[in-house]
Parts: C-alpha cells; sequence; structure tokens
C-alpha cells in the first residue's frame, strides 16, 4: 500500500520543471504561472488516467507536482536564516497520495517559536497558494505545540506520523517526528485502542455497513479509512514503511497483499474518477454519480442488470474484501498490541477448536482440510456460546484458504446441512453469525443463490441496502423483535415471535424472501421455488417446507393489502383472509412483514404504516375466528355503527330525529369506511354549524381504528367540481403529505371529505393550536371559493428523486359493483404530484368520489374512484385518453423541468 513518492515518480512526466523554473525567473507572475502550470499538469495527469495508466503513479505524480509549486512558492518568500523553521507535508499529502481534488495539508513547522518577522511572509506564502486555488489545510505549530496537541487529539497525531519535509531545515521535521510518536505521546496500545474506537465510531455513522447504497469511499466499512488505519498502526508500532512489511512480520501473506493492494487500487481508481468527474472533491458515491462512473469504467447495460448495479456490484465486493481483511489485521494487531503480555488461556471446546483468551481458535492449522464440516461449526459454535468473543485472526486466515472447500457435495452433506440448521434454531446470535458468515465468504458459497445477490445493488430510492445486506438485516429485525425494549414499538411482532412454533421457519422465509432479485421475472415466484429446494435439501417436513416457500411467494401480499385496498371494505378483509387461510401463516406473515418494511428503509416504519398493518391483522383476525364460509354482513356492521354513534350523541344531547334525518342522506360507504366517533363527531359538528357558505373544517388525531398517529381533516362542504383540487393544492403549499382521502358525496349535493396527512417528513403534526388553526383557517380561505384556484406552489424536487424518474403510468377501467371510473397512477413522488393531478380533473369536469393514496420510498401508486360531472362512470373514449395523456405528461414535465 502507501509507498513514499519520491521513490516512485519523477515529477518531469508531469511537469517541465525547467521550463517552469525559467519562466518563474525571468520574472512571470508566481499567480498567472502557479495555476497554468497546475491545470496543464493536472490535464495530463487526467489524460493518463483515461488512458489506463497505473493509478498509482498518477496519484503521487500529482503529488510530485504540487511539491514542486508549494517548495517554489515557499522560496518566493523571506524565512529564518538560522535553520528554524521547516515546510511539511502532513495527512494524506505527507503519504504522497493526492487526487485531482484532495486536500493539501501542510505544517509551518518552527522551533521554538514563530519569529515576528516571519509574520507577514506565512500570511504571504499561504495567501498565494489560495490565490492558485489549492485546497490548502495549514497549521503553523512549533515543535512542543505540535508535541501537545498530538497529545490531545489521535487525528492530529495521525496527520503528524503520516509527514514528510519538503524544504526547510529537515532536522526539525525528525525531531517533531520523534517526539509525537513518543511513548509520551500515546503509547502503541493507546493509539491502537483510540484508532479502534475512531473507527468504530466512523463505521456506525454508516450504518455499520459496506452496503449502503450511496456508500463513502473513504469512511464506509471496506473504504480507504479502513486500509488506512491498518497502515497507521503498522507504522506506529512496526514502524512499518510499506504494508508489505507486514509480510515479514507474519502478518500477511504474498497473496494477501496482492489482494490488498488490488483492493486498494480499484478504490483509488474510482475515487480519482468521481473527483474528476463531480469536479470537487467527493468521496460520497451519489447516485447522480454512479451512473457516470459506470459509463467511465465501461459498463453496459444487460437483461437483468443495468450498468449501474454491474459497477457498484464490483465495489460492494471489493469493500466486502476489504472489510474482511480489516478484521482480521486488527484482530492480529488486538493481539499483539493489546493482548501479548496477558496470560494466555486456553479452554478446549472440542478436537477442533478451543477458546484462546476468549476468542475462538482452531487447535491446529489442517483442521478445516481434514474436516471441511468445521466451517459451518465454527458459526454454530460461536452462536450457542455468547461468552466468546469472536474469531481468532489466525482462524480467520484459516476459514479464508479453506472455504473453497464448499462444494455441492458440502452442500448436501447431513452433517452440514444439520449443522446449518442447528444455526437457525440457534437461541442466540443466529443474526450475528449469518453476517459474519457472509463477511467471511462462506455463506454465498453454503447457499450459491444468496451467492448471487451478494453486492447486489437496488437501484431505488425504496431499499437503502443491497439485497444481501438487506436480507441480513431482516433476520436481523425478527431477532430483535424477541426482546421486551422492542415490546412497545412493536407489541404484535414481539407477542407474535415469542410464540411462533418454529422460529427457525421465519428466518429461512426472511433469508429467502429477496434472493430471486436481479434474475428477471418475479423474484418472489423465483425465491419461493429455491425456498422449497432448500427446505427438502435441509430435511424440513412438508407443512413446514410448504409454509416457508409460501411466506416467499407472499411476502409483499400483506404490505401491498394494507397500503393499496380499502380496509374499511368487509370484502378485501374477506379475500385477503381466504389467502392466509389460517392464524398459523397470517402470524409467521405478519412478523416478516414488519420486518421486510424495517430493514428495507428505516424511514418507511411510522406509526401510520404501523396501525395499517394492525388494522388488517385484527380484522383478518376476526375474519378467520368467525369462519371464511362466513364472511362479514354489510347492514350487521352498519347497524352496529349507527347505534354505537347514536348513543355517542344522545349523552352529547342530539337529539336523534336530527340524527336520522341527516343520516338518511348518507350512503352506505360512509358508515362502513368511518368508526363510531367518528361518525359522531362529524354529525354533531354538522349539525352545529350554522347555516353558513363556508366549509365545516375540523382537525384531529386520528382514532385507533383507523390510523393512528397521523392527522385527520374533515371537510364538509357543497359538492364542487374542483374542491378535491382546491383541497389538495392547498394540503400541498402547507407542506403536508397526504396518505388517505376519503370523499364520501350525500344525496343532497354535499361532501364530507377526510384527509389523513403527516409532516412532508411522515411525522405526527405539531398539536400546537395556534398551528392547528392556521392550517384550518388557511383551508377555509381557500375552499371558499374553489373557483378561485390556488397556485401550486414549485417546492424543489429531491436531488434523487431526479434520479428516479421512471415514466408515469396511468391505468383506467371502470367498476361495474361501484359505478365508477378506476384510475390507477404509479409516477415518481415529488412535492405537489396531487395537486397537479386534481387541477387536471378540474379542467376536465371529473369528480374524485374515492382516492387511496400510497407512497411507496421514491414512487406513489395511487388510486382514484372518478365520475363524470353527471356521477357516472367516464364513458367518453376521449376524454379517457385525454386524461391518461394528460397525466403522463403533466407529472413527467414536472420532475424533468427542475
Amino acid at each position: 500500500m502507501s509507498t513514499p513518492l519520491q521513490h516512485l515518480v519523477d515529477t518531469t512526466e508531469f511537469l517541465d520543471t525547467a521550463a517552469f523554473e525559467r519562466q518563474l525567473a525571468e520574472g512571470e507572475s508566481p499567480v498567472k504561472l502557479f495555476k497554468k502550470t497546475l491545470r496543464h499538469s493536472q490535464e495530463e495527469i487526467d489524460k493518463r488516467f483515461k488512458a489506463g495508466e497505473d493509478i498509482r503513479q498518477l496519484v503521487y505524480g500529482r503529488a510530485s507536482v504540487i511539491d514542486q509549486i508549494i517548495t517554489s512558492a515557499w522560496n518566493l518568500f523571506d524565512w529564518p536564516s538560522d535553520n528554524q523553521a521547516s515546510l511539511i507535508a502532513v495527512g494524506g499529502y505527507g503519504r504522497g497520495e493526492l487526487h485531482p481534488h484532495s486536500d493539501v495539508d501542510i505544517l509551518l513547522l518552527f522551533k521554538d517559536f514563530v519569529p515576528a518577522d516571519c509574520e507577514e511572509s506565512i500570511s504571504g506564502f499561504l495567501t498565494l497558494l489560495w490565490d492558485i486555488q489549492l485546497e490548502i489545510g495549514s497549521s503553523v505549530r512549533t515543535i512542543d505545540e505540535c508535541y501537545n496537541e498530538a497529545q490531545d487529539d489521535i487525528t492530529i497525531a495521525t496527520n503528524l506520523i503520516e509527514s514528510r519535509p519538503l524544504t526547510g531545515n529537515p532536522d526539525l521535521h525528525q525531531e517533531m517526528y520523534d517526539r509525537v510518536t513518543s511513548e509520551g505521546a500515546w503509547t502503541d496500545k493507546e493509539f491502537f485502542v483510540a484508532k479502534y474506537k475512531e473507527q468504530k465510531a466512523r463505521h456506525e455513522k454508516t450504518n455499520n455497513t459496506e452496503y449502503n447504497l450511496e456508500p463513502n469511499l473513504k469512511n464506509s466499512p471496506g473504504g480507504l479509512r479502513d486500509l488506512q488505519t491498518i497502515g497507521w498502526v503498522a507504522k506506529r508500532h512496526f514502524g512499518a514503511t510499506y504494508i508489505r512489511d507486514l509480510v515479514d512480520h507474519g502478518f500477511l501473506t504474498e497473496s494477501e497483499l496482492d489482494t490488498l493492494n488490488q483492493g486498494e487500487l480499484y478504490l483509488w481508481s474510482v475515487r480519482y474518477a468521481l473527483h474528476m468527474i463531480s469536479g470537487r472533491k467527493e468521496d460520497r458515491l451519489l447516485f447522480d454519480h454512479q451512473r457516470a462512473l459506470a459509463e467511465f469504467f465501461g459498463y453496459k447495460d444487460q437483461q437483468g442488470a443495468l450498468a449501474v448495479e454491474q459497477f457498484m456490484s464490483k465495489y460492494y465486493r471489493v469493500a466486502m474484501a476489504m472489510a474482511e481483511f480489516n478484521d482480521m489485521l486488527l484482530q492480529y494487531f488486538d493481539e499483539a498490541i493489546l493482548k501479548i503480555e496477558d496470560q494466555q488461556t486456553f479452554i478446549t471446546v472440542n478436537k477442533r477448536f478451543r477458546v484462546h483468551n476468549g476468542y475462538l481458535e482452531a487447535t491446529y492449522d489442517r483442521v478445516f482440510e481434514k474436516h471441511p464440516f468445521a466451517l459451518l461449526e465454527v458459526f454454530v459454535l460461536l452462536a450457542n456460546h455468547d461468552d466468546i468473543k469472536g474469531v481468532r485472526a489466525s482462524t480467520i486466515r484459516l476459514i479464508r484458504d479453506n472455504r473453497h472447500l464448499i462444494d455441492d457435495n458440502f452442500r448436501n452433506d447431513l452433517r452440514n446441512t444439520s449443522l446449518f440448521m442447528e444455526l437457525m434454531k440457534s437461541p442466540n446470535g443466529v443474526s450475528t453469525e449469518l453476517k459474519r458468515m457472509n463477511r467471511y465468504g462462506i455463506l454465498g458459497r453454503y447457499l450459491p443463490e444468496f451467492g448471487e445477490i451478494v453486492g447486489q445493488m437496488q437501484h431505488d430510492l425504496f431499499h437503502i441496502y443491497t439485497v444481501d445486506a438487506h436480507t441480513l438485516k431482516v433476520i436481523q429485525k425478527m431477532r430483535q423483535f424477541r426482546h421486551r425494549d422492542h415490546m412497545e414499538q412493536f407489541p404484535i411482532a414481539y407477542r407474535l415471535v415469542n410464540q411462533l412454533p418454529k422460529i427457525e421457519l421465519l428466518y429461512i422465509a426472511g433469508l429467502y424472501h429477496d434472493i430471486g432479485k436481479g434474475r428477471g421475472g418475479d423474484h418472489s415466484e423465483l425465491g419461493a421455488v429455491d425456498a422449497m429446494a432448500f427446505c427438502e435439501r435441509h430435511h424440513l417436513g412438508r407443512w413446514d417446507s410448504h409454509l416457508v416457500s409460501w411466506l416467499v411467494r407472499n411476502h409483499l401480499l400483506m404490505s401491498m393489502t394494507a397500503q393499496r385496498r380499502d380496509l374499511s371494505d368487509p370484502e378485501v378483509i374477506n379475500t385477503f383472509a381466504q389467502q392466509v387461510q389460517d392464524n398459523v401463516h397470517l402470524d409467521y406473515l405478519y412478523v416478516l412483514t414488519v420486518a421486510d418494511i424495517n430493514a428495507t428503509n428505516h424511514t418507511l416504519w411510522n406509526s401510520w404504516r404501523a396501525t395499517l398493518l394492525r388494522q388488517l391483522y385484527m380484522e383478518t383476525k376476526r375474519a378467520l375466528r368467525r369462519g371464511l364460509e362466513n364472511p362479514g354482513n354489510k347492514e350487521d356492521r352498519i347497524e352496529q355503527v349507527q347505534h354505537e354513534a347514536l348513543m355517542i350523541l344522545k349523552r352529547s344531547g342530539i337529539p336523534e330525529t336530527d340524527v336520522q334525518e341527516f343520516w338518511q342522506t348518507m350512503g352506505d360507504d360512509y358508515f362502513l369506511r368511518e368508526d363510531a366517533k367518528n361518525i359522531a363527531w362529524h354529525t354533531q359538528s354538522i349539525l352545529e354549524h350554522e347555516p353558513s357558505d363556508l366549509p365545516l373544517v375540523l382537525i384531529q388525531k386520528t382514532s385507533y381504528r383507523v390510523y393512528e398517529g397521523a392527522t385527520e381533516i374533515f371537510i364538509y362542504s357543497k359538492d364542487i367540481n374542483n374542491l378535491f383540487a382546491a383541497t389538495v393544492a392547498t394540503l400541498d403549499q402547507l407542506s403536508l403529505s397526504i396518505q388517505d382521502a376519503r370523499i364520501i358525496v350525500t344525496d343532497d349535493s354535499k361532501t364530507l371529505n377526510t384527509y389523513t396527512v403527516l409532516t412532508e417528513d411522515n411525522e405526527p403534526l405539531s398539536e400546537n393550536p395556534d398551528y392547528i388553526n392556521s392550517i384550518r383557517d388557511r383551508l377555509i380561505e381557500e375552499l371558499d371559493d374553489p373557483e378561485d384556484y390556488p397556485d401550486i406552489i414549485h417546492r424543489r424536487i429531491p436531488r434523487q428523486m431526479k434520479l428516479f424518474a421512471a415514466p408515469t403510468t396511468v391505468n383506467l377501467s371502470n367498476d361495474p359493483n361501484t359505478q365508477q371510473t378506476v384510475m390507477e397512477v404509479r409516477s415518481p413522488d415529488r412535492p405537489g404530484l396531487l395537486a397537479r393531478i386534481g387541477k387536471i380533473f378540474s379542467e376536465l369536469d371529473i369528480s374524485v368520489r374515492k382516492a387511496k393514496i400510497t407512497s411507496i420510498g421514491e414512487r406513489v401508486e395511487d388510486v382514484f374512484f372518478l365520475t363524470d360531472i353527471d356521477g357516472e362512470p367516464i364513458s367518453d373514449p376521449a376524454v379517457c385518453i385525454e386524461l391518461q395523456t394528460r397525466v403522463c405528461r403533466e407529472l413527467d414535465q414536472h420532475i424533468n423541468a427542475q
């Protein structure tokens, strides 16, 4: 890895040094000359990079050019004549590694104090470097100050360790280096512990996975910082100048060194290209750069795999390999630095393994060669002994060296299938050990179908992890549901997961639910086939096997039903109950669904979705208890809810005759879709509403039966054509996100519209009375005259949403049961989407009778029930075509225009 650049690069390859020095001596403006030289040299380096030259030569070459520029700039100013000053390159620049827009970190080092007559030179020197547009990071310190600040800050200490003199007195650098690397500044143990904690904190910021969909090349696990951490510790403890010195110390083999070098070269190449394409210092592989990088590196779209997905899959696999090396080497360093003086303790586990100072260790080097099943046994032992801290570094290496032994014979060996099932049944450590198996390259070899999804990107905003990382997080979530501290947030999942008859079936379903992705076709069907094959190979019974396969095939059923269908409709509940058949299937499916949503994207799970799933679960339980042959009776349900609402209204002194007279104008849908509390609330408010042309607007938190955690906005008004359009436009201007719309038109041409809303961040609204009143007042003001259509506010579309702007699709069909036209819209989400659709409805004289609003990640899947101005289904083919065309055109133009 990192090697001092002076041993590698001849600056004249990228800079005509003689011409540069001549022009400077002839009096050419330093700023103009330096800028021109930097531009020409960078153009030459970029050209060679595009031509495929060795990335090391180019990265070190740029540092060499900067050396020449900075040294020449230093020489333009007056410095102490008694060798009391030195210019030092530190940090990445000190290692001689400079990508196109890397920071150039320098230290102006003085012996004992900074002479007063140097202040003008210091200011002029640094100003010149900024004037020529170098990204300079500078510090001015004495040797004592370097020592004191290095003691207080591990980052400063690390930067100073990575240093080299550029010009001035080199002895000052050596003295400073000796001081900051002395035991008085940081002992070897303190330095190692500090760097390890620093890495752990860095990984936590990236969710402890190298598989984020927009990973950071430097800071994510398996990134450049992990490799640099190895180098820093090696340099500090072993005095290693080159990473290959670790071979001599016995920490690396030649083949491992080659893999590390290749990994670093790959990450360097991607980072160089990223800087070049973005035109700035950028270490995040943002979506808008991933496509450009895929094209730059020559990837092409293929059936089942986009170019960007192929590129990112390569990145993830390299990052995983680098993370694996980082784990192994830091474990070795821990043994060599922290544990070197500890008393060596050994606890025998069996003939193949023992616990060595808390870590599992193979008892001899050929253990996996002689007993291949031990490649799975090691993870079973770890799961069953929660006092074992991990795998000893030497055993990690043995696992790496012998994992090629996993072949078809291995996979079909009863000992191995039994061991894997023992792991899945383990009361502890299942998700931890599956992750460890994946990190060490065992899981993808034992389950080749899983190996196909390792590093597989899902190029959308719905999933924030690769398929394998998401899959393992699903199992992790399932495990977390068992713990009491998750009982409040996931009460049903907590209860169910602790009483499922065979918990391992849930884990297997989680392991296989997305395993069919990336092959083309329905991933649920493909996964169900793979899951059945797994169950047969692992000798599960027929009923268990069919349950697992059913769960994989139907893992989206519950979430799609909850989010897209009207859960107040008994027919929807009965249809879903017929699909799940019994309570066992329902219980397993509920836990799988909740785990899947939470492991997909942490922003997707909120009280809104929780209540949708809870309502579907509880209603289905009732339907199953009643019996599938006895579906719910609509008339009985209407009678019951009216009776309960009437009891509430009587307690408030509302005359029953007034209530019954008002209810006569309402259709059955209203009493099927609302609960008794809401009906009583609406009825009393409407009856007490003084005759007025102003609409009645009520706002409250949703009831338990409907959508807990959101806010309901109820509007009672005359039925005016563009009322829906005006309402959704106003709510959009108020930055409210509409989750559901329930629209009822009465027999006397009034509308009762209920909008369930959250904030634009999918959080409940503030209960501040002034805030609630401001929303009510704004709606009354705008809806007083809906013909005065509010302008659609042009809020900025988030960067990521623009990148996933799949074309809008609109499907129209007529529902003979409701005598309404059903319009399904699938489109990228963006601010103002409903307002734009509503405007189209009003301009085409289309009335909205009901709407089901569903946002899934970066896209929406909304369903509208429509009629024409006369309350009939839209039958004119020309109007249907115009409606489809305009919705598609205007939504797509809106997102593409910004």
